[in-house]
């Protein structure tokens, strides 16, 4: 009689018992079980799927079903007893379904491998992932887009290399912050069209002899299709680097976020007040109020490039099919989707809180001549050559700086020594409200401007 070690399903092969060190070593089961429901989940569609093509009774199917459901219970109540001595969530949940039904228990397994299997709960996690994560980056947008609206008129400093250049209403900047999430949700969206493949069926690499429905099991997991190619199912990771990136491109943008937030909450800047409940204050100097949520988004965002590079490195020397080498994709997988939901919920509620002041805004415009370019297309508008317009504006910038007065301070007398083309329209176009109002196309930063941009942005939201 052929005995088998009941205690590690897969130890049958050999002679000797894995070494304690070697057993710890390989084992993912301390981060993989939280892939447990989607491993249970799949493995439900794979029974009906089993049954409907006649390799697994109805009682059988029943059976497994059942089972299935009570260990999901038994971990979702923290009941259940994971061991390393079965390597990973697979194998714990196939020995405790064996435990309680018996030999319908070890049939589960007909038709599919670990490679398929695993292949087919990272991706039935990451688009549950991708739900919570594109909910809370909507939950951000929408604040930004409130903020915005409240704020469509509020003048501020534009900058180009961190230096006054041109006003802008505060408005119009929260925007630019919207088209960047927007962008990050387009990405999210089209990742889930090429992660929505079912692998299940591929088995280890080369398919199964079993007469399986694959398109069955794919419209049971919510699959677009499934996968093509059984060797490329079982060791693509294609999907959840173009996940990591995308996530990345969402960090750098918190990070581009939190790096005007800190400035701008700065005594230096004192453009905004951060919300109280976001903000920490100093073990010795009681005067602080340090910006720790926008930091500590801002030092997170290379965690989560850093887990892009290491997927890519996991994966660019592997030969096909599947290779031990990607037990190491789930963990920088993991918390990738992990960092983003914390930090777009954290950025959906501060931003939601934060109050800028008009004045500071204002008043900062005004002392970095930031009409300076509206100036200059006056004098084109009149006539004169954009360069020459250059010249003569960068002599009344030296005298405004000389004297310390704005350009719109300056005396109509005074700017006529400039150029014989100025006449008393100009303050007009010199003041910061003027400025603002004259770029009303669209993308510009007048108020109506962005008020349609708002607009426009919910409505989007909203398809």
């Amino acid at each position: 009689m052929t005995t088998v070690n009941s205690e590690k399903l897969s130890s049958a092969r050999f002679a000797q018992a894995t070494d304690a060190f070697v057993e710890v070593f390989t084992a993912s089961v301390d981060f993989d079980q939280r892939m447990a429901q989607q491993d249970i989940e799949g493995s439900i569609a794979h029974a009906k799927m089993l049954t409907h093509c006649g390799i697994l009774t109805e009682t059988e199917r029943d059976a497994i079903i059942q089972g299935l459901n009570q260990i999901s219970t038994e971990i979702i109540n923290g009941e259940f007893v994971w061991s390393i001595k079965q390597e990973d969530v697979h194998m714990n949940i196939e020995a405790r379904l064996t435990d309680l039904i018996g030999i319908a228990g070890k049939k589960l397994h007909t038709g599919r491998s670990r490679n398929d299997q695993v292949a087919t709960d990272i991706r039935l996690y990451l688009r549950s992932e991708i739900q919570q994560i594109t909910a809370q980056l909507v939950r951000l947008q929408t604040a930004i887009i409130n903020l915005a609206e409240q704020h469509a008129d509020t003048i501020m400093p534009g900058f180009t290399h961190l230096q006054v250049a041109q006003p802008i209403t505060f408005g119009h900047h929260l925007m630019a912050w919207f088209e960047m999430l927007a962008r990050d949700h387009e990405r999210l969206q089209d990742c889930c069209k090429r992660l929505n493949v079912m692998p299940l069926g591929a088995a280890a690499l080369a398919g199964t002899s079993y007469p399986i429905d694959r398109f069955m099991t794919a419209e049971l997991l919510g699959f677009s299709r499934p996968s093509a190619n059984s060797l490329d199912s079982v060791s693509d990771r294609d999907f959840a680097i173009e996940f990591t990136a995308a996530g990345s491109l969402i960090m750098m943008h918190l990070s581009r976020f939190s790096e005007e937030l800190i400035l701008w909450s700065s005594a230096q800047f004192d453009f905004i007040e951060m919300p109280d409940a976001f903000c920490t204050g100093s073990s010795i100097m009681p005067q602080k109020k340090n910006p720790d949520v926008p930091e500590l988004v801002r030092g997170k965002s290379g965690r989560v490039t850093g887990h892009l590079v290491s997927l890519l490195m996991l994966m660019k020397s592997q030969p096909l099919a599947y290779n031990k080498d990607n037990q190491e994709d789930k963990e920088p997988l993991f918390d990738t989707a992990d960092t983003l939901i914390n930090c777009l919920r954290a950025y959906a509620d501060m931003v939601s809180h934060i109050s800028p002041k008009k004045e500071n805004m204002y008043q900062s415009a005004k002392r970095g001549f930031a009409t300076a370019t509206d100036l200059a297309d006056y004098l084109v508008r009149k006539g004169m050559a954009f360069r020459d317009a250059h010249e003569i504006v960068g002599l009344a910038v030296r005298l405004g700086i000389d004297t310390q007065r704005d350009l719109s301070e300056i005396s109509l007398a005074e700017l006529q020594t400039f150029s014989t083309l100025i006449t008393e329209d100009v303050f007009g176009f010199l003041t910061l409200e003027g400025s603002v109002a004259a770029r009303s196309h669209i993308g510009g930063t007048a108020p109506n401007t962005v008020k349609a941009a708002i607009e426009t942005a919910r409505l989007t939201m909203n398809q």
